[in-house]
């Protein structure tokens, strides 16, 4: 007689064993319709699962955060199943979640073409208006391998085979299709109502180039059409703000096969870069830290001693010279730490802030290079802190109060905040991390910030604080880190000299605000769309003359401003004043200033913003004070 508790602490009880499905039903039609898995005793399960004894069960509806993984995976069988009947002898391997959305991967003898994407989505949606009840199937080892081996499935007996032995094998049947996996899925194919297959590419079965290439179709499900609109709008949206093609059409940088990985710069695009990195120099310099430079090629023992090699020796770069074995810098906290081992420190040096604008190298897959945002080569605004024990919080806080500041110049208030704490593999002792976990939460309670723990995601040296923004399409990037750092320091023997004239270890900060240089700037390419702020702007202004008479007065407008420090050039071709307008304002120049006759006459210029709106004529102090103005705003206003 199993007496079940629900998440508000009423209870039901029931004169024998009952399905989640009949718990649901008990409480109301309404709910057993909608209910799509449940929660029992903390573990999701199809709402046929049978509650024999006294549990906690919690309905998981389309209305909880849970049940997207649970339609997308069961919208990847919903494809497996619509391929399968399409294109007899297609084998199916894996279909998993990943954001937004999940794919399967196949074995046929042909690439699927776009019509066929088409006409998989098609029979998808016949599946699904059959309603057909999706069943689990619990069986031996044995008898899971028997059963796929006779359907010829190879890849799904080679995956049992591979499964530990105390693994549960469970099968999931929809009609007469049946396929491997853990679950929990929706009670019937009725239940999937908003999906879209979005491409197809190839993939290795296993990730390994030495395996046989598959074919691996993307798609997205959602819970209702609406929610599955919006998704694919976001989509439109982020591609048309793809940072390569306004990167290629901006002439901001580019990429190419002899250096993969590395960015060209060009002018365009590296007065981008310059001008970040004189804000965060000048940004560091105010909230009290000093800059240094460490060296690109360092003796592999160094990285032994930290550990990195052991962790990341593989993403390393290296080489060997002389009988000797260099490795190119991959992270700089190492070097960092050499700076500070230079003359022995007191506690009054403490908190030391040292930053540098630190170039590394990754040896990251090829397959995971991705324009500007993951590449080999990147430069980082990368700063460790030195302090004590107690200074934790208080270094913290104010490193919160640094980050948020300059993530508002750059036109970001919508900040997530995540705690990832101890992993499985890491040094250190259990009571150190302790410590400097409480030492990160307590941080951020003091600051009253929302946050969650990511259990298991801390670096392997110590816990570090995540800081993710939203841009605005609602996509989420995560940039900035604090990490409190036990260990390094005494691997590498960093001390100083406390009050009471014991030699101690100081704790080292690893923090970043910005990250990488390169996929933050590619990430302000699609969140402007490459209408960069005014002080971002490559070029702030061009003055534009109607014909050639008014080139000298042209030309002396632009060397004004520049030499007021302002990012401007003119644009003296003989070409129509409507053409000049249109290519420029195609480049995203923030201000246009035309002149004529007119304005030879009055000392002036027309001004005309890069959204089309004549601002009128008016003479250069007034203009010089309008573009201070606009610049000292940086990005705190609202985006064009």
């Amino acid at each position: 007689m199993p007496v079940v508790t629900l998440p508000d602490g009423s209870q039901r009880s029931f004169d024998n064993a009952v399905s989640v499905h009949d718990v649901a039903a008990d409480i109301g039609p309404g709910l057993a319709k909608a209910a799509l898995a449940g929660v029992v005793d903390g573990s999701e399960v199809d709402t046929s699962h049978l509650i024999e004894q006294d549990a906690s069960l919690a309905i998981i509806t389309e209305r909880d955060d849970a049940a997207l993984e649970i339609i997308r995976h069961s919208t990847a069988h919903l494809l497996a199943q619509a391929t399968q009947q399409l294109f007899p002898g297609v084998q199916v391997t894996i279909g998993p979640v990943i954001e937004d959305g999940f794919y399967y991967d196949f074995h046929t003898g042909n690439n699927f073409t776009p019509e066929d994407l088409e006409k998989i989505e098609k029979r998808m949606e016949e599946i699904a208006a059959q309603d057909l009840t999706i069943e689990r199937i619990e069986c031996s080892r044995e008898k899971a391998i028997e059963i796929f081996r006779n359907m010829g499935e190879r890849y799904k007996v080679k995956i049992i085979e591979d499964l530990p032995e105390s693994e549960q094998i469970s099968l999931y049947r929809q009609g007469a299709w049946m396929d491997l996996c853990r679950g929990p899925h929706v009670p019937s194919t009725g239940k999937l109502k908003a999906f879209k297959l979005t491409k197809v590419a190839g993939a290795y079965w296993r990730g390994d180039s030495n395996n046989e290439m598959l074919q691996r179709v993307y798609g997205t499900a959602w819970t209702n059409k609406k929610a599955l609109k919006a998704y694919l709008n976001r989509i439109e949206e982020a591609e048309k703000r793809d940072h390569r093609k306004i990167g290629k059409k901006l002439g901001l940088f580019h990429t190419q096969e002899e250096a993969p990985g590395m960015v060209f710069w060009h002018p365009p695009g590296w007065s981008v870069y310059q001008t970040i990195e004189q804000y965060m120099r000048e940004q560091q310099r105010l909230n009290g830290y000093e800059e240094i430079k460490t060296p690109q090629l360092v003796d592999m023992s160094l990285w032994e001693r930290s550990g990195h090699a052991d962790k990341f020796g593989d993403d390393m770069f290296m080489l060997n010279t002389e009988d000797k074995a260099f490795a190119v810098k991959p992270m700089n906290c190492p070097c960092h730490v050499q700076v500070f081992n230079q003359g022995l420190k007191s506690y009054r040096d403490l908190p030391l802030r040292l930053a540098e604008f630190g170039s590394c190298h990754r040896n990251e897959p090829s397959g995971s290079l991705h324009g500007i945002m993951r590449v080999r080569g990147f430069t980082q605004d990368d700063a460790h802190i030195f302090c004590t024990e107690d200074q934790i919080q208080d270094e913290v806080s104010v490193f919160i109060d640094f980050l948020h500041s300059v993530y508002e110049d750059f036109g970001f208030t919508d900040v997530i905040y995540r705690l990832s704490t101890r992993p499985e593999q890491r040094v250190g002792s259990d009571t150190d991390w302790d410590r400097a976990e409480k030492a990160l939460a307590d941080a951020l309670d003091a600051q009253n910030l929302p946050w969650e723990e990511l259990p298991g995601e801390g670096a392997f040296y110590g816990p570090k604080i995540e800081f993710s923004l939203k841009d605005c399409i609602g996509r989420v990037w995560q940039l900035g880190t604090v990490q409190v750092d036990f260990s390094m320091p005494g691997r590498l023997d960093a001390q100083y000299v406390a009050e009471d004239g014991t030699r101690q270890v100081p704790v080292m900060l690893h923090r970043a605000i910005l990250g990488s240089f390169e996929r933050f700037i590619g990430i302000l390419i699609e969140h402007y769309e490459g209408i960069f702020p005014t002080w971002l702007a490559p070029t702030q202004a061009a003055v534009i003359n109607i014909t050639d008479k008014h080139a000298e007065y042209a030309k002396s407008v632009e060397d004004s401003l520049k030499n007021k420090g302002f990012r401007v050039i003119s644009d003296l071709r003989n070409e129509k004043i409507g053409f000049k307008i249109r290519e420029l304002t195609i480049q995203k120049v923030p201000y246009l200033l035309v002149v004529g006759d007119k304005e030879v006459e009055s000392n002036q210029v027309a001004v005309r913003a890069r959204r089309g709106k004549d601002l009128g004529s008016m003479d250069l102090d007034a203009f010089e004070t309008l573009l201070t103005e606009d610049v000292a705003q940086r990005g705190r206003i609202a985006m064009e």
